[in-house]
């Protein structure tokens, strides 16, 4: 029986505006896509991810790489919106006694950016893969959320936007969903028998725009 459901943070909770990606690519003569071809390349996400190297370099590292370190520092620092709809989700997952947590691959800010956005108030732990030194879908980042919850993997719903990632959470038996919208979500966890209401007509999304340091790309 399921008794925890673990949501992904970014492209789940909170959401990234690409356009002012595009801008300052723009403003600063870059090749559209060259700041996230850097960032994410996986040599150096896996740094950031694991907690080998702070949010601090990982941004020092591409302004240099790209040849322009204002350019990086103004993409590293955008503001990001909270999906409303998605709060009130675990909201009441959690009324109905039982308990939500977030597994994000992230870097050593995130418990400052969620402590002070408020989403951390609306689950009941926060796992970041930059702490546990594993990044999803790495089977020991799912285990150490397992070991942290005292649970077994089939006592966990897990959804996130990349289906990559759900593959380690697999492998521990762990109910698995990749992310689209909140509605399709409620259906698939009353399916799974967690006590949800049917989908929202219409779904309230964001919670105005919050500031914020670009972890999206984390998860990709």
């Amino acid at each position: 029986m399921i008794s925890v459901v673990l949501f992904d943070l970014d492209g789940v909770i909170r959401h990234f505006d690409p356009a002012p990606v595009t801008d300052i690519e723009v403003r600063y003569g870059l090749q559209p896509g060259a700041l996230a071809g850097i960032a994410f390349a996986a040599t150096l996400i896996d740094e950031v991810t694991t907690g080998r190297i702070t949010r601090a370099e990982w941004v020092s590292r591409i302004g240099h790489l790209v040849g322009d370190p204002a350019a990086a520092e103004e993409w590293g620092v955008q503001t990001w919106s909270v999906d409303d709809a998605l709060l009130d989700l675990s909201d009441e997952i959690r009324a109905a006694g039982l308990r939500t947590a977030v597994l994000t691959n992230g870097t050593d800010t995130i418990a400052a950016e969620l402590a002070t956005s408020g989403i951390a108030d609306h689950f009941d732990a926060i796992f970041n893969s930059a702490d546990i030194g594993f990044a999803k879908p790495d089977v020991r980042a799912f285990q150490h959320v397992l070991d942290a919850l005292e649970v077994r993997g089939e006592d966990v719903f897990f959804t996130d936007d990349s289906a990559a990632k759900l593959a380690g959470a697999a492998r521990l038996s762990m109910s698995t969903h990749r992310f689209t919208t909140v509605d399709e979500l409620r259906g698939r966890l009353h399916a799974a028998g967690v006590p949800v209401r049917g989908a929202q007509a219409p779904e309230r999304s964001g919670r105005g725009e919050l500031a914020g340091r670009k972890d999206a790309g984390l998860e990709r």
